[in-house]
Formats: structure tokens, sequence, C-alpha cells
């Protein structure tokens, strides 16, 4: 029989490491991150199993590691290398280029836009799950998604014009 943490929190690694990635761009230092909140949330395993957002609780604790990395570190560092992120071979040069453009434009986004961006358009995640993973109102959720979309549309188009 699996436990707790192999059911519930250990299958969320994969999206958790690529919010945490997302906002440090450091692969090793994402990686200790996703330890330090695993081995928390190993020793609440108790106080968790009833937990009634465990999502946003891990998320929570993610952005808790990264604040205390930053403030311990003296280091505000920005989201630069957004333009190096890796697709399939089978995509067209133009639809490469045209998604390194969005890349790069999402990191000027605000914080929480750049998030649900993420979690929507990269990840998948429906609008509810966006919600209950960032413990925020849905309507948070479609205003700031509506936001970024908006703003990346208006640089594409002015992009496009000068060039």
């Amino acid at each position: 029989m699996k436990s707790f943490f192999e059911t519930h929190i250990w299958p969320k690694r994969s999206k958790l490491y690529r919010l945490v990635y997302l906002w440090i761009r450091d692969r090793a230092l994402a990686e200790d991150m996703i330890q330090n909140v695993f081995e928390k949330s190993f020793q609440k395993e108790e106080e968790l199993t009833n937990h009634p957002n465990l999502s946003g609780w891990l998320v929570k604790s993610l952005k808790n590691e990264v604040l205390m990395y930053y403030r311990t570190s003296n280091k505000l560092e920005s989201l630069d290398g957004l333009e190096e992120i890796q697709t399939s071979e089978a995509v067209d040069e133009e639809a490469k280029e045209s998604v390194r453009k969005v890349m790069i434009l999402v990191k000027d986004l605000p914080l929480k836009q750049q998030e649900i961006f993420q979690l929507r358009e990269v990840e998948g995640m429906s609008y509810e799950e966006i919600s209950d993973y960032l413990d925020i109102s849905l309507e948070q959720v479609k205003v700031n998604l509506h936001r970024a979309r908006t703003k990346i549309r208006e640089r594409m188009i002015s992009l496009k014009e000068r060039g």
C-alpha cells in the first residue's frame, strides 16, 4: 500500500518543478526547493491528509521557499533565458519562433499573470484547477489570464508592425 506522500504529493512534482523553474530559472535550485517542500509535506503528512486544498498548500510552500531564498541571498533575479525553452523538433521553425517570442513577452508580465498563463497555456490546466492550485478565486484566474493574453497579443501586433 502506497503512503499519502506517494499517492497525493509525489505525482505533483513535475508541475511544481515547472512552476518553480519559471520563477527562478535554475534547475539545481528548483530541485532543492522542491525537495525542501516535499520534506516539509512528509513531516506534516497527518495534517495534510485532510487539507481541503493540497495543491494550494504545496504552491504556497514553494513560493515561501523562493521568497526565503531571495531574502537570504539578497538576490532579485529576472526570468532571463525564457527564450531558450526547447520545443519539439516536429514543430516547424515559424511556430518555434512564435513560441519563443510569446515566452519572451511572458517574462514582462506581472508574476501572477505569468503563473496563470503558464498553468493554462503550457500545463493545460482548467480555470477551476488553477483556482484551486493557486488558492485564488475563479474570477481572479479569468481576469489575470485575460490581461496576460491581451498584453501578449498587443505586444505581438506591435512587433509585427515594427518589423
